[in-house]
């Protein structure tokens, strides 16, 4: 169990954690994994999410793994992990827009009727140290809401932004 709930039950009760955790948004992050993993790290660690497991981070290894087993098995995996979230967070480096996995993950995201949010990372600095250029943000269908923003380590914008496009979800799926 994260530290940070077993300190909220200590101050609030259960039922107050409960009502918290059902209030969370699940969220899948979306980004070009061979580029984009250090920057990524970075977000994951900034603690917005309640566990990285919850959050739909998933570790790379897993990510090699599928990928050398074959597209079926990546495929499986993203949906796995896009199971039960309500936002997808693309994080937008030099070259994600171009990535057919990450096109995939948005497609699926949208098929999930999930809120997109996109959070340019180019300016984070990978493991040699070094930031890289601002790339596109991907394409989405005309209609589709996907606002983005540069990642500036504001904790509480990232969360209000994440509750947006939460409940940019939410009307989709209340619309069916």
């Amino acid at each position: 169990m994260d530290l940070r709930l077993v300190e909220c039950w200590s101050d609030f009760g259960e039922s107050a954690v409960q009502e918290r955790l059902s209030l969370a948004r699940r969220v899948f992050f979306s980004f070009h994994h061979e580029n984009d993993i250090w920057r990524a790290n970075q977000i994951r660690n900034a603690n917005v999410v309640a566990g990285t497991h919850l959050a739909g981070f998933f570790d790379h290894s897993e990510y090699e793994e599928a990928n050398k087993t074959g597209k079926d098995d990546t495929r499986r995996m993203v949906l796995k992990h896009l199971k039960d979230t309500t936002v997808t967070v693309v994080l937008i480096g030099t070259e994600t827009a171009n990535r057919p996995w990450v096109k995939y993950e948005i497609a699926q995201s949208l098929a999930h009727k999930n809120g997109l949010l996109g959070i340019y990372i180019h300016h984070l600095k990978d493991s040699n140290k070094r930031p890289s250029s601002r790339g596109p943000k991907p394409v989405v269908p005309q209609g589709v809401e996907f606002p983005a923003y540069v990642w500036d380590k504001d904790l509480d914008r990232f969360r209000k932004a994440i509750e947006a496009a939460g409940k940019r979800a939410d009307a989709l799926r209340a619309a069916k």
